[in-house]
């Protein structure tokens, strides 16, 4: 049995789960690799904005399963609101044994502040014209899935992975901006606020680095996503590590299991609703 690493505390955001892009598999398996103290999902967990879908297949319920097992085994779990799962804004607050579900959060780490939220209220295209953020949500997921079958043939081909929408965000100087002035509105904000950390998500662009202005400085943590990056923050010994996981590990590439007679992997809204109570009323029970 492989032992479990460790954490003080780790971040996840952007896990994307009801989408084709989300790598439930591999995400599934860094979770059973890991055993954190504190587990920040920072936004983007489940995607209600897709759930009209009906695709919810058994690999991302797995993923939901092991993050209650880590609630039951003694877990603190905070779950961040985010633009993609916003619908359970209105329930900020809401506390079930371990798990504790916000809008923001500050958390003191050794004798340091870290502030985390999900950062979508940065995004003009998203508090501006929601539906215009909606379709171009879809046509990225198009792209994820245009990508996937790329790296399928690549990889057949014993070629690099490639990323298609990391080239276009590299190569679009408005993209390049955008990131940049994010992550600066952010830092700047935390030193306002007077946080050693700031710690966020939504651009899908994993980071580490220290951002200073004229009235200190800050250290701005991005954990990514698990569409594309692959990546999670990791706090322990005092130390902060982004972590990069291999999709090219034997995990990922395993067969996707079969269905249980009769489950049907496509589900409604209300039918899903209604599975993830019943998980998260057993697993604290």
């Amino acid at each position: 049995m492989r032992v479990k690493r460790k954490l003080e505390l780790c971040v996840l955001s952007d896990l994307h789960l009801g989408t084709y892009g989300c790598h439930a598999r591999d995400l599934n398996a860094y979770l059973k690799s890991i055993h954190p103290d504190v587990l920040v999902l920072n936004g983007d967990i489940i995607d209600i904005w897709n759930f009209r879908k009906r695709y919810f297949p058994k690999e991302h319920i797995k993923v939901i399963r092991s993050i209650l097992k880590m609630a039951a085994s003694g877990t603190k779990v905070y779950y961040i609101t985010g633009n993609h799962d916003e619908s359970l804004r209105r329930f900020s607050g809401f506390k079930l044994g371990n798990i504790d579900l916000r809008d923001k959060l500050v958390l003191k780490i050794g004798e340091q502040s870290a502030w985390f939220f999900h950062g979508d209220v940065f995004d003009r295209s998203i508090q501006g014209a929601k539906f215009i953020a909606k379709l171009g949500g879809w046509g990225y997921d198009l792209l994820i899935l245009l990508n996937r079958f790329l790296n399928n043939i690549l990889s057949s081909l014993g070629r690099e992975r490639y990323s298609l929408s990391k080239r276009i965000k590299s190569g679009v100087k408005k993209a390049v901006s955008f990131i940049s002035d994010f992550e600066q509105v952010a830092a700047d904000l935390a030193i306002d606020k007077g946080y050693d950390y700031v710690v966020c998500g939504h651009i899908h662009q994993p980071q580490m680095r220290t951002v200073k202005n004229d009235k200190g400085s800050t250290i701005y943590l991005n954990s990514g996503d698990w569409v594309e990056s692959l990546t999670a923050l990791e706090y322990t010994a005092g130390a902060w590590k982004l972590y990069h996981h291999d999709e090219l590990e034997p995990t990922s590439n395993e067969p996707e299991e079969e269905h249980e007679e009769g489950e049907n992997p496509l589900l409604s809204k209300k039918e899903l609703l209604v599975k993830l109570s019943t998980e998260l009323l057993q697993h604290n029970s």
